[in-house]
């Protein structure tokens, strides 16, 4: 490739000479370990201009995947570009957006009606826990969203109930839920959206002549952040690979960070595996990064097992070097932090929008507001609230505000119901219409209605119980410090144990920022 042919000299010219050996690789297995910042996108979209242009491919032979739309729908524009023709009738999309795809084009072959729905998150939330209500579980010990996680896990991993162990009671109760959700589904003709992959996987496997037209078709199969494949993806990937298409995986085991979603690194050393004869190819050099930030971080990523093996490199600057700044505590942190940023704005010509605070958990982010706060300095977070804007935060707060005041009621509305005790929106209501009615607070209000003639027997013992939870973490509060108190609210109120109970990564952030509070009440 050292002499560039005229028809292929624009597809080349850009890249350097490792991205040339991938895009040029020949037909068959290939992996293409990419660093952070070495081009993996350009290689992807130039390897398809490679098919056509020097292979003779179809486009429409090729299949490309990554990992969300919007990579996909930039990938589509790039080989557009290339190749200067529109790519309409390209399949370049998602895992589950190709999947959903192709159960459109075959619904009979996956046994399901024309025109099936997807359930979103929290349309599979409800018919989750109308499974469970009418299966008699109490959502106590099965909190709806862990059994929610619970079916989306399996699915990941590509296995049905029926195939599932139950080695201890519990697990057998999530099995006979799974299985009763998905009867569920089937009767209603709905999907969520693990089912995608995995129904595609069935389909194929029950309609061999339908797999092999796929596998006629699409001759030439390229996929993005191999690393964060799970286990239904992989397997969907064998599928519809055939044993003598050309497969082209990117990945980077150094980036895998999906594993609590069900990510299996391994999927690399599995393809390889799998396909004795995949060429390896590195892509080492980076173009985001000093020689510095690069140096420090392959010393640290060099400790991790069980890698690949790649040193990042960089013809750019040595840049700046790495100040580490030994804090005494978090409100330390935030100080020095802050400090610095007003120092170099003040003193150095910053701008302000020039500086970005990077933290672990979301629970971090309120030392560093508070910091940013007492300095009048202006600031955003991205990607979540703001530390005190958080529900869980809020709901605790309003819990610790109506014991100290009864009649607020606004934060009465907010924890009335929360975690969920049966007092429903028609409950609300009539404690509301009682309080406007009367001229009195809704806790006034709340109390007059559990008497006579007020509510339904069930929502008045609802609503006695939340009064009586009230006053009893008004007294055990009493006389005790700031943290205590909140400490006792969080636990005695039960917003702790249904996150505890929950068990999904969001339910542990959420975790992490009631304990911050407790920090935050400390200082």
């Amino acid at each position: 490739m050292d002499a560039l042919d005229d028809d292929i000299s624009d597809l080349l010219a850009p890249l350097n000479d490792a991205q040339r050996e991938a895009v040029g690789a020949p037909l068959g297995h290939a992996l293409v370990l990419a660093g952070a910042g070495s081009g993996k996108t350009r290689v992807l979209t130039h390897r398809a201009a490679w098919l056509v242009r020097v292979h003779g491919a179809s486009p429409w032979s090729i299949l490309a995947v990554t990992f969300t739309n919007k990579a996909a729908a930039e990938m589509r524009g790039r080989i557009e570009s290339l190749l200067g023709i529109s790519g309409g009738g390209m399949w370049v999309g998602t895992f589950h957006g190709i999947a959903h795809r192709l159960l459109r084009l075959h619904a009979e072959e996956a046994g399901l009606p024309k025109g099936f729905q997807i359930l979103d998150s929290e349309d599979q939330r409800r018919l989750v826990k109308r499974v469970m209500r009418d299966a008699g579980v109490d959502d106590k010990r099965y909190p709806v969203r862990q059994v929610q996680g619970y079916i989306n896990a399996r699915k990941d991993e590509g296995r049905r109930a029926g195939e599932l162990d139950t080695d201890d009671a519990y697990t057998a109760t999530l099995v006979e839920l799974y299985g009763a959700y998905d009867s569920a589904c089937r009767s209603a003709g709905v999907v969520d959206f693990p089912e995608l992959l995995l129904r595609c996987c069935e389909m194929w496997r029950a309609h061999p002549e339908l797999l092999d037209h796929y596998r006629r078709r699409f001759r030439h199969v390229l996929i993005d952040e191999f690393q964060d494949t799970n286990g239904i993806q992989y397997d969907w990937l064998r599928l519809i690979a055939a044993e003598d298409a050309d497969v082209f995986v990117v990945g980077d085991d150094d980036q895998s960070i999906y594993g609590w979603r069900g990510a299996r690194v391994e999927n690399l050393q599995r393809y390889q595996r799998d396909y004795p004869d995949t060429q390896v190819l590195r892509l080492e050099q980076n173009y985001r990064s000093t020689r510095t930030i690069l140096d420090a971080a392959n010393h640290l990523i060099a400790h991790n097992s069980d890698r690949l093996g790649k040193s990042l490199w960089t013809d750019g600057g040595q840049g700046h070097p790495i100040s580490v700044y030994a804090a005494f505590n978090e409100q330390d942190e935030a100080r020095f932090v802050v400090e610095r940023i007003r120092a170099m704005t003040e003193e150095e010509g910053y701008s302000r929008s020039d500086f970005a605070i990077l933290y672990r958990s979301n629970a971090q982010s309120r030392t560093f507001e508070e910091a940013l706060i007492g300095n009048r300095v202006t600031y955003r977070v991205y990607g979540g609230l703001r530390f005190f804007e958080r529900a869980e935060i809020k709901d605790a707060l309003a819990y610790l505000r109506l014991v100290d005041n009864r009649h607020d009621d606004a934060s009465l509305e907010r924890v009335i119901n929360t975690p969920a005790r049966g007092i429903g929106a028609r409950t609300v209501e009539a404690i509301r219409t009682a309080a406007r009615t009367q001229g009195i607070s809704l806790w006034e209000a709340a109390r007059g209605v559990t008497g006579p003639g007020g509510l339904s027997a069930r929502a008045a013992r609802s609503v006695s119980s939340f009064i009586e939870l009230v006053d009893d973490l008004a007294a055990r509060t009493a006389g005790q410090s700031l943290p205590d108190q909140v400490e006792t609210v969080l636990d005695v109120s039960g917003l702790r144990g249904v996150l505890e109970k929950e068990g999904s990564e969001r339910a542990r952030d959420r975790l992490e920022n009631l304990d911050e509070l407790i920090s935050a009440a400390r200082t």
